[in-house]
């Protein structure tokens, strides 16, 4: 049955179903509402898990490193600085191959300092070996994190699901939380492999000292594993429609909304592909492509889409300082030579900045001109 809640309070519920063993976070804007109410499930008695208060995000993320380290299942939160304070523990866990979940409520990094939403915390730690996934709305959010386990779990391989502050953790929309006996149908209790988690009975390294004849080829694994992970996720995705009976379009890497032949295909990730979607509904000739997971890169599956289009736009809410948005960035390399349309690359959203149906409409005209100058849109 769907209910209207925060999207804060959605995830959590979720979080609490899937039932891990240990929690530890520390409170950031717009993420605190998350983590609140995981810590009063626990005080009120309705959860079993361990939750760990801790100093800072960067401890945090050290709890739930070292708690996956011993074999159980996982869980924490942040956002923007949060997500930064983490960076060094982020690249441990995910060179450690530890399958840890994380929400990321997308929030802009300081200074000046905001506290709203923009994509630029977790653009910052996109090479640190984590998948990430990116909701749309309430409900992909839910479905995210309970795919994110069952992904993680089965090629350790940590995952983050980015959900946009505010818009999406601060607001109200129907939504269905699967209760943890649905949730087992799907994703069981966890038990690692022998050897892939800290044990007296069988000793193991994690996050050994490599010298330079070995670190190379360390690194290589985890890049080839997270490539071979595109399909294992698309393969999840469809077990997973399929156990909740649920009605879906595109698979888990993409979603695309629009006619077969699309002269204007706009690309964008998160929360405003909502906004997108309703400021074209009438137009003929214009289709959207949803990323739903940005790491690792789509990029085959972005390339059958975007072939079709004669002007592509590709709205970021980041911007790589000094080059031109990190999404648009990732599908001119990955489409360079293959296709006839002009990648064009708008900047959005920055710092909470709303994205209206008329900046849509600019953004449709202004890739009609076919230039190669990044654009902010105001």
């Amino acid at each position: 049955m769907k209910q209207i809640l925060e999207g804060s309070r959605a995830i959590a519920l979720t979080i609490n179903n899937i039932k891990p063993a240990v929690i530890s976070a520390y409170p950031i804007t717009p993420q605190t509402h998350i983590v609140e109410d995981l810590a009063k499930f626990k005080a009120d008695g309705k959860a079993s898990y361990e939750y760990v208060r801790a100093e800072s995000e960067f401890a945090a993320a050290s709890i739930v490193e070292g708690a996956s380290a011993t074999g159980v299942r996982v869980y924490t939160a942040t956002s923007s600085q949060g997500v930064l304070l983490m960076t060094e523990v982020l690249f441990n866990i995910a060179g450690m191959r530890l399958p840890v979940v994380l929400t990321c409520a997308n929030r802009g990094v300081s200074a000046p300092i905001t506290i709203w939403n923009d994509h630029q915390d977790a653009m910052t730690v996109r090479d640190s070996g984590w998948i990430m996934l990116f909701a749309e709305d309430h409900q992909e959010a839910v479905d995210q994190h309970i795919l994110a386990y069952k992904i993680a779990e089965k090629i350790n391989i940590p995952v983050m699901v980015n959900v946009d502050g505010f818009i999406l953790t601060h607001s109200y929309e129907p939504v269905s939380i699967p209760d943890t006996k649905q949730i087992k149908k799907y994703l069981p209790d966890y038990k690692p492999k022998k050897g892939t988690y800290l044990d007296v009975k069988n000793p193991v390294t994690l996050g050994a000292f490599a010298s330079p004849a070995y670190y190379m080829e360390i690194r290589e694994q985890l890049h080839n594993d997270l490539i071979k992970s595109l399909d294992l996720i698309n393969e999840e995705y469809y077990n997973f429609i399929k156990t909740f009976n649920i009605q879906h379009s595109g698979n888990g890497l993409v979603e695309y909304t629009g006619p077969k032949n699309p002269k204007i295909i706009l690309v964008a990730m998160g929360s405003v592909v909502g906004t997108i979607k309703d400021a074209i509904e009438e137009k003929r000739n214009i289709g959207v492509l949803k990323i739903r997971c940005y790491r690792p890169f789509p990029s085959d599956e972005i390339l059958k889409i975007l072939k079709k289009a004669k002007y592509v736009a590709v709205l970021d809410k980041a911007i790589s300082l000094g080059q031109i948005g990190p999404l648009a960035s990732d599908i001119k390399s990955a489409t360079q030579s293959k296709l006839k349309a002009k990648i064009q690359s708008f900047i959005v959203g920055l710092g909470g900045r709303d994205i209206t149906s008329d900046m849509i409409e600019k953004i449709i005209v202004e890739v009609k001109k076919g230039d190669d100058k990044i654009k902010f849109i105001k």
